[in-house]
């Protein structure tokens, strides 16, 4: 098969569409045929030499794909060689075939294409994972979402929704928040010309957000602190801002405060399950009924990675950037 290497850390022109030989389905896996996958920061991460995947995975880049399976493991049950799916992996998806463990597999929700199904794993565990399996977002309680506009942000804003919650974003400018806007974001923050802090503040009567859901770090921890209300939760799921800080912990006791950090690539295999499990059951029936949908910035052909991760880098998208093969 072909796939998408990284013989040398770098820029994107280090991403090279190559051949590479076929995997084998283990115990417990499938072998799916990708249509499509989708570009994570965590992709990018990967390139530049940061990120490695954990022990036994792919070499390749991917953490998302959709396609069809081809071959199944000994041991899985509850598939067939022709179900179209798509899948949460530790890595693999920019590639012709990849296999993945069966229980970080999902059906392709009713009425989507197969291609648009790539940009939903990882967004949907993400989010859920964090904003309502370990935060525990609640219908009247306000979420703040730093990078409203990206793929996680989209998908937050309109999970948060559907449950009842209020939302708070901060984006980049007037035209990101605009699409915020569109998906249900009721307080929205242009985070180069406005204090997110005290947005959030006015915006709730001097309250703050009860839920924030940060991918910047060590830059905005401080700050998010600040803008939590009293029994408020942080859940930090990304580092763009760096990986330390000094946080003010009389600041956190004093509002009862919790802050949670994690990620999905390196969890276990059944913790993985149990959050595609929970997805499938809470997250699907809202994408197939239209209430939640995936957010496609454009489509790529998977050879052209480099141009989608300079895409990324640059934040000139909104929702995910999807790789077709």
């Amino acid at each position: 098969m072909r796939a998408i290497t990284i013989p040398e850390p770098g820029g994107p022109e280090a991403l090279v569409w190559a051949d590479v030989p076929d995997p084998q389905p283990a115990e417990g896996e499938v072998l799916i045929e990708v249509v499509a996958s989708a570009v994570n920061r965590a992709d990018l991460l990967q390139r530049q030499g940061f990120y490695d995947p954990p022990p036994g995975s792919s070499p390749y880049p991917g953490l998302e794909c959709s396609g069809r399976i081809i071959e199944l493991g000994p041991g899985v049950h509850g598939w067939a060689v022709g179900d179209e799916v798509c899948a949460l992996l530790a890595g693999g998806g920019y590639a012709e075939k990849v296999a993945v463990p069966a229980g970080q597999i999902l059906p392709v929700p009713d009425g989507l294409d197969l291609i648009t199904a790539a940009a939903l794993p990882e967004v949907t565990c993400t989010v859920w994972s964090n904003v309502f399996m370990i935060a525990h977002l609640r219908p009247g309680e306000t979420l703040l979402v730093h990078g409203g506009a990206s793929g996680i942000g989209t998908m937050a804003i309109q999970l948060a929704k559907a449950v009842g919650a209020r939302v708070a974003v901060t984006a980049g400018g007037p035209e990101k928040l605009a699409r915020c806007a569109e998906l249900g974001a009721d307080i929205l923050i242009d985070y180069r010309e406005q204090d997110f802090v005290q947005e959030i503040r006015k915006a709730t009567d001097g309250t703050g957000a009860d839920v924030i859901l940060d991918i910047i770090g060590a830059k905005y921890l401080q700050r998010n602190v600040k803008a939590l209300a009293v029994s408020g939760r942080l859940a930090i799921i990304g580092l763009q801002g760096g990986v330390k800080a000094e946080l003010n912990l009389a600041a956190l006791m004093a509002k009862r405060a919790a802050i949670t950090g994690a990620g999905l690539r390196a969890r276990p295999l059944n913790e993985k399950a149990a959050i595609v499990a929970a997805v499938r059951e809470h997250v699907w029936p809202l994408i197939s009924n239209g209430q939640v949908r995936p957010i496609v910035d454009r489509t790529l052909p998977m050879p052209e990675a480099a141009e989608a991760h300079r895409i990324v880098e640059d934040s000139a998208h909104v929702g995910k950037v999807v790789l077709t093969v």
